[in-house]
């Protein structure tokens, strides 16, 4: 027989195996790599020794370590068995390999079999294992979920190839984590990470974050995480390491209040200085010793970080982002060293700095933008500054797969103006154009009629941003946008009816819309939108006119032909836009008499959401109520029972979050109260039993007739309560807010109205609560001072303190 086909023995041990003496006939095994194909790996790894017969020249031909070891000079060539010491398990896998049986490559193995196949030199195996990592690393944001890579094999993987100087698994590590970066930030593991691999991710080209706040927060609590692992060897080193990776966040783009709040910070006070004179910088607010200049500017420390990864692109309350910031980062990097290129830029930036713009002078034509097609949220929420005709227009350009769309808290904008913008953004499906509705008083006479406000003519002096919101006509030709189904227009008194006509022959894919706090629009408006959006689900018009005309449009039947017709019989009222609600909030809207919310609540069904407090809601409407969905009542401010509420409490068991603040009726036993025939008492025992065997509540606000005796009857129903509001009429003692804490451990909102609050009961509260993050105690008597609040309060986040204690 040839030599090269003879065969040798592989004796095969695990290195740190212990030897020990044993009459076992199992110590070991003889067996051939056929056996190893067809015979149960975990019956061969009983053994303590493997013997393996395998054939010299496959050895050869697929290993360098047995190429040389077994046709070369060494000793070993002329042997008829090798002693292999080395992880048998893994060992056998590659033996495998080189026989031709396929191998599953997982998180778990990669290492062991990447280690096994680098020192014995297969380099087949070693291309196998570079196209799983290749493959796994390459998965979209979505498909990385759906493989085995967690933040605890990265750091393993960096581990080895650090070990190693394998460069490649090291540049696939960091650019993983690159892009992945927000996922990462949200693991346990995110503190392991160790300092050079976060480091180079950070320094990536490709690291994908949200917003600046996001990474300059991730940093921070890495930071917290490896105070004495930075400590060693030297203070001066352990500085160096924090101030290297700190200063990869650009601290131009981090909002006013996150900077300002990190003064105090130890690591990043020195950051927060520099980003507050940045800030003030772009909003043209000189400060003491600031460069006023435009050199000052790092336009590259300016650019809002962009990927073709990133997914979302956060600039929430961010007042110095302007057209020149949003239309420098949206350009190749390359543009920002072309020295014509350049000019321009900074021809923005000096002209984004007064009040009076000329667009010509921009000549942002020259500038191409670069697109980036996973870009499908935009939140430029609080950003008063930024040109919102230009901003749109680079949006549309540059996100062709736009799909959500934020513009809140903006007074700079008109509504329908920015909804016609829109209309070049083809994907968008949902658009939120929020404003704080607390200054306006909810509406307590109705709106009659409706109509556009007079606008007085813009001044041709008068800045870009507001001639490119004004009102345009209605009859202007367009794409519809068909595409929007949710649609969020809160406390915008600038709608009118005839802005909700444009609305309803716009947006004829609608499902969820909130006009809540709408003053200006009718309950005949509200109405025929009602009439015209077939497909809602998801209704929100508090402290509107919403009223008598608006039910029946909710409560007439849909016909096979989308046509709507008025009609009494119980088939109907399953074929209604009522009948498909799953949220309905109409809280403050005085225009619905008792008959209309009797109607109402006999129809929806499949309610998971329902606000009606401040309505003249009676004890019948709720027992009218046929729903079983509920997650969400609010009835503060009516005159509802405790039997009615234990009966919707009793229908609907997945009940979360109870708002009834402010219900006088809601413990007084009154037999004269209209029911109809249950086996519910008015007595709130009943109430209280009911939630007790019912819930498990999250949130919950109450008032009149909440007491000590309520908390404790419903522990039960408390434990997994995260929010408390008690108002003017409950009454919880000192020793009911002392056994708070204990009886809802995870709290994280506390609000008290009109309590007796004394400082063991705050001390108590704030040490015991490792999740509290709001605190609220508002004209609450007893023996407070500020003491209370010298314990480290980690988690709290809003602390208010209204006339408690001087």
């Amino acid at each position: 027989m040839d030599s090269s086909s003879e065969e040798v023995i592989l004796v095969c041990t695990n290195p740190d195996s212990i030897q020990t003496q044993t009459d076992s006939p199992n110590e070991e095994i003889l067996i051939s790599t056929t056996d190893i194909l067809t015979l149960n790996s975990p019956t061969i790894l009983n053994f303590n020794t493997i013997k393996v017969h395998a054939l010299r020249d496959s050895l050869v031909q697929h290993s360098s370590y047995f190429r040389g070891l077994l046709s070369g000079s060494f000793s070993e060539s002329c042997l008829g068995s090798i002693t292999i010491k080395w992880n048998v398990q893994v060992f056998i896998q590659i033996l495998k390999h080189i026989n031709g049986c396929p191998l599953d490559i997982v998180s778990d193995t990669f290492v062991p079999l990447y280690e096994g196949a680098l020192y014995f030199g297969v380099e087949t195996l070693l291309l196998k294992c570079k196209m799983w990592l290749s493959e796994v690393f390459s998965l979209s944001s979505e498909g990385f979920q759906s493989t085995e890579i967690q933040v605890e094999d990265l750091i393993q993987f960096w581990k080895f190839g650090f070990e190693h100087a394998t460069d490649f698994i090291l540049d696939s590590c960091m650019s993983y984590l690159a892009r992945n970066f927000m996922w990462a930030t949200h693991c346990n593991s995110f503190g392991k990470i160790p300092y050079d691999m976060l480091l180079s991710s950070v320094k990536h080209p490709h690291l994908t974050v949200e917003s600046e706040v996001h990474l300059a927060d991730a940093l921070l609590l890495w930071l917290g995480s490896n105070l004495e692992n930075l400590e060693s060897p030297s203070k001066a080193e352990a500085e160096d390491s924090c101030n290297g990776i700190l200063k990869q966040i650009r601290v131009g783009l981090l909002p006013l209040w996150f900077a300002a709040g990190k003064r105090n910070s130890f690591h990043f006070r020195h950051l927060a200085e520099e980003s507050i004179d940045s800030i003030f910088i772009q909003l043209n607010i000189p400060t003491l010793g600031s460069q006023d200049t435009i050199g000052y500017i790092d336009f590259q420390h300016l650019r809002i970080r962009l990927t073709v990864y990133s997914k979302k692109l956060n600039l929430f309350d961010c007042p110095q982002i302007t057209y020149a910031v949003l239309l420098s980062s949206l350009i190749p990097s390359s543009d920002l060293t072309d020295p014509t290129l350049k000019k321009i830029i900074e021809n923005l930036f000096t002209n984004s700095r007064h009040r009076v713009r000329d667009r010509r002078a921009f000549q942002q034509r020259q500038l191409q933008t670069v697109t980036f097609e996973a870009v499908q949220e935009v939140d430029i929420s609080k950003c008063q500054r930024l040109l919102i005709e230009e901003a749109v227009d680079c949006f549309c350009k540059s996100f062709p797969s736009l799909r959500v769309f934020k513009a809140a808290y903006l007074l700079n904008i008109r509504t329908m103006g920015f909804l016609q913008l829109l209309e070049k953004c083809a994907f968008i499906c949902e658009i939120d154009l929020t404003v704080d509705i607390t200054p306006v008083l909810p509406a307590q006479v109705t709106v009659l009629s409706s109509s556009p406000a007079v606008i007085p003519p813009v001044p041709e002096s008068s800045s870009v941003e507001y001639k490119a919101v004004e009102i345009m006509l209605f009859n202007k030709s367009g794409p519809p946008l068909s595409n929007v189904t949710k649609l969020t227009l809160e406390g915008r008194t600038d709608v009118c009816d005839l802005g909700l006509q444009y609305i309803s022959k716009l947006c004829v894919s609608l499902c969820h819309l909130n006009i809540k706090g709408c003053i200006s629009v009718t309950d005949i408006g509200i109405s025929d939108l009602i009439r015209r959006c077939k497909k809602l689900n998801s209704l929100m018009v508090c402290d509107t006119s919403f009223g008598l005309n608006s039910v029946q449009a909710l409560s007439s039947a849909i016909s096979d032909s989308g046509s709507f017709f008025s009609g009494d019989s119980r088939d109907n009222y399953l074929n209604s836009v009522a009948s498909n609600l799953q949220t309905l909030h109409v809280g403050g809207c005085r225009g619905i008499c008792e008959s209309s919310l009797l109607e109402l609540m006999s129809q929806t069904q499949v309610l998971k959401s329902l606000c009606l407090r401040e309505t003249n809601l009676v004890d019948q409407a709720l027992y009218n109520f046929i729903g079983s969905s509920l997650k969400m009542l609010d009835v503060s401010n009516t005159k509802i029972s405790g039997a009615a509420l234990a009966y919707i409490i009793h229908r609907n068991p997945s009940l979360k979050c109870l708002k009834a603040r402010g219900c006088k009726n809601l413990f007084q036993e009154d037999n004269s109260i209209v029911k109809r025939e249950s086996s519910f008492s008015t007595s709130h025992e009943e109430l209280h039993a009911e939630l007790e065997k019912e819930c498990t509540l999250e949130e919950v606000e109450v008032g009149w007739g909440f007491s000590t005796f309520f908390l404790s009857a419903l522990e039960p129903a408390l434990m997994s309560l995260k929010t408390i509001s008690v108002g003017l009429g409950g009454t919880l003692g000192e020793y009911a807010l002392r056994r708070l804490p204990a009886i809802c451990p995870l709290l994280e909102t506390i609000s008290l109205h009109f309590q007796v609050v004394s400082d063991i009961v705050v001390m108590n509260i704030v040490t015991s609560l490792i999740n509290l993050q709001a605190l609220s105690l508002c004209y609450c008597l007893g023996d407070i001072s500020m003491s209370s609040f010298k314990f480290s309060m980690q988690s709290l986040r809003k602390l208010r303190l209204e006339r408690v204690t001087p």
